[in-house]
């Protein structure tokens, strides 16, 4: 009897309205999801009136029925609740569950199961309580057009904010700033002491009698504030406005102003826009199909990026908990643009096959400045880009291999190596940073990374990488060929590899250990220069290979609550052994919430 009574006083029609995320046609299996229903219609005979008793006919023929085709389960507990009378409208709610359940039947070809004096009991009850039905029915109707139209006039399903909160202080250390290969050169060239040191003053600081050329030793407390506000809209993709504020002053900079002379010493997580509000990132991500996801995205400064959106195989790889230095992150290839475009990652076949153990990842991204502008040499097409293709061999969880390729256009010839390396790597054939100047060489580029990350054990992962790019001179500079330095097709090779250990969980759960050693992008050859050269003419091509040996601990205090105290030292600087090394050191808080 418990089950009868229990299986009446469901409404799926109610429950199917409450919770809006379930068909209609799902049917309710326990009463608590529901509450009796309010029926407001008008009532046209008497009958409607009247209360169906267990004692009833109906009660008992539907009671029936529940019982042999398992309708309604009833109560979560399974307890009996009282013999009590339905109302016509609870009545019919159960009747209706029985329906469904018997049409479900008859569907899945097993109406074998169905008895004929069963059908012909429903027949009778669906004649006899027709009306009720069919405003139960009619209800329904109703709540799912309401229900549509909420689903399309709302902004978002689900909304969350995420943020993070990076707190820094840094300093550098050293002796005097870096200079490039060819400044030294120039000081080696110098005929006594006294011209020595002009010259590297004039190198240093730009002028020959400003002797002030120590690496500033002055230590800063920075910020760097990240707020996300991610909304989705069917439950698998995201949109995300991401703004940030940051005072983090690179260390970095050449001249009378610089602070260390070489972008090798600059922080993973450097940058300022003096704390001022800006769009970081719009980024919306779906999915299409199981297997592939698509990123399309904007913002200022970086944008969308290759790093966060394909697998870079890095345990090192976030700013706000990983490696302290810009180097150390990840491949600098990764770096070759970022701002405006698309980037898709497609798994080459489903769980348990071979084809899962591959991702192929493809992406475009344009600077976002050349990307708004219309004008000659910019937009979408036509200015700076990076075309990425990359291939992840998985074969266990334990082993990660990447190859990845990128094809890239530098419309000012500079950001090529994305500020990891000297200066001749990152602009290879000295060309002026504006756009269409007369001293710009527009600068095509074939990248080639490898990348590789080994998990030993929980506690201990080996990671890796190599970079090779070949740049290419698109514009010739100089009136005759006696005082060309730069010739259209002129070509620079530059290399960069790491090596790093990484221990998770190190000491506490969470945290994280890291050592890394490597050599920044250097240029190994070039063909820059005059056709016959000088002893002191600019040949941009570093003469050393520098060394990055870099050491962090990131202690996890509580889930939202990090400290990681890091140093790291960089030997040879701007590729050039008559360079001092430079240290750099940091206490990196992280909050996120």
């Amino acid at each position: 009897m418990y089950r009868l009574w229990h299986s009446l006083v469901l409404a799926p029609v109610l429950v199917g309205s409450i919770a809006l995320s379930a068909s209609a046609q799902e049917r309710v299996t326990s009463i608590d999801e529901i509450s009796n229903p309010t029926i407001k219609g008008q009532v046209t005979s008497v009958s409607q009136l009247s209360d169906v008793r267990p004692t009833d006919w109906a009660f008992q023929a539907l009671q029936s029925l529940v019982e042999r085709y398992g309708c309604i389960a009833g109560y979560p507990d399974r307890t009996y609740r009282g013999n009590r009378a339905l109302t016509r409208y609870e009545f019919a709610a159960g009747l209706n569950a029985c329906l469904d359940r018997v049409n479900e039947l008859i569907a899945a070809s097993t109406a074998d199961l169905v008895k004929k004096e069963d059908l012909a009991s429903l027949q009778k009850l669906q004649e006899e309580f027709a009306a009720e039905l069919a405003t139960i029915r009619g209800m329904v109707d109703s709540l799912e057009a309401r229900t549509t139209t909420l689903e399309r006039q709302q902004f978002s399903t689900t909304s969350k904010l995420t943020g993070e909160v990076i707190f820094s202080v840094s300093q550098a250390f050293g002796a005097d700033r870096a200079i490039t290969s060819d400044q030294q050169r120039v000081v080696d060239a110098a005929a006594t002491p006294a011209a020595r040191t002009a010259a590297r003053n004039a190198a240093t600081t730009g002028s020959a009698t400003n002797s002030d050329r120590n690496v500033r030793e002055n230590t800063i407390f920075a910020n760097r504030v990240r707020l996300a506000f991610d909304t989705s809209f069917t439950g698998r993709d995201r949109l995300r406005t991401q703004l940030q504020a940051r005072n983090i002053t690179a260390f970095s900079g050449t001249g009378a102003a610089g602070i260390t002379g070489t972008n090798m010493t600059r922080l993973g997580y450097d940058g300022t826009n003096n704390n001022s509000t800006e769009l970081r990132r719009l980024e919306y991500r779906f999915p299409l199909g199981e297997q592939t996801t698509v990123f399309v995205g904007t913002g200022t400064n970086d944008g969308l990026e290759f790093n966060d959106s394909i697998p870079t195989l890095s345990p090192f790889e976030s700013s706000g908990g990983g490696s302290i230095s810009r180097f150390g992150r990840f491949n600098p290839i990764y770096r070759s643009s970022s701002g405006t475009g698309i980037i898709i990652n497609q798994r080459l076949g489903r769980e348990f096959t071979a084809g899962n153990k591959f991702t192929l990842s493809v992406g475009y991204l344009v600077p976002t400045a050349d990307a708004q502008d219309p004008s000659v040499d910019r937009g979408l097409f036509s200015g700076s880009y990076a075309a990425v293709g990359q291939l992840v061999y998985q074969p266990t969880p334990n082993l990660g291999i990447g190859f990845t390729y990128a094809n890239a256009y530098y419309s000012t010839g500079s950001g090529i190596t994305g500020s990891t390396g000297s200066a001749f790597a990152n602009n290879p054939f000295g060309s002026n940073q504006t756009l269409n100047s007369a001293g710009n060489v527009p600068t095509i580029t074939n990248q080639f990374g490898l990348q590789a990350n080994i998990r030993f054990s929980p506690g201990l992962v080996l990671a890796g990488w190599a970079g090779l790019t070949d740049a290419k001179a698109t514009r010739t500079i100089g009136a005759t060929a006696a005082t060309r330095t730069v010739r259209e097709g002129d070509r620079a090779t530059i290399f960069n590899w790491a090596v790093g250990l990484a221990f998770p969980d190190l000491f506490t759960e969470g945290s994280l250990g890291g050592i890394i050693f490597g050599m920044p992008p250097k240029v190994t050859s070039s063909d820059f220069g005059l056709a016959t050269p000088t002893a002191i003419s600019a040949r941009r091509e570093d003469r050393s290979s520098s060394y990055h040996l870099e050491v962090f601990y990131r202690y996890r205090l509580n889930d939202n609550i990090s400290i990681t105290p890091g140093a790291f030292v960089v030997f040879n600087p701007e590729g050039n052994s008559a360079n001092n090394a430079i240290y750099v050191g940091t206490i990196r808080t992280t909050f996120t919430f």
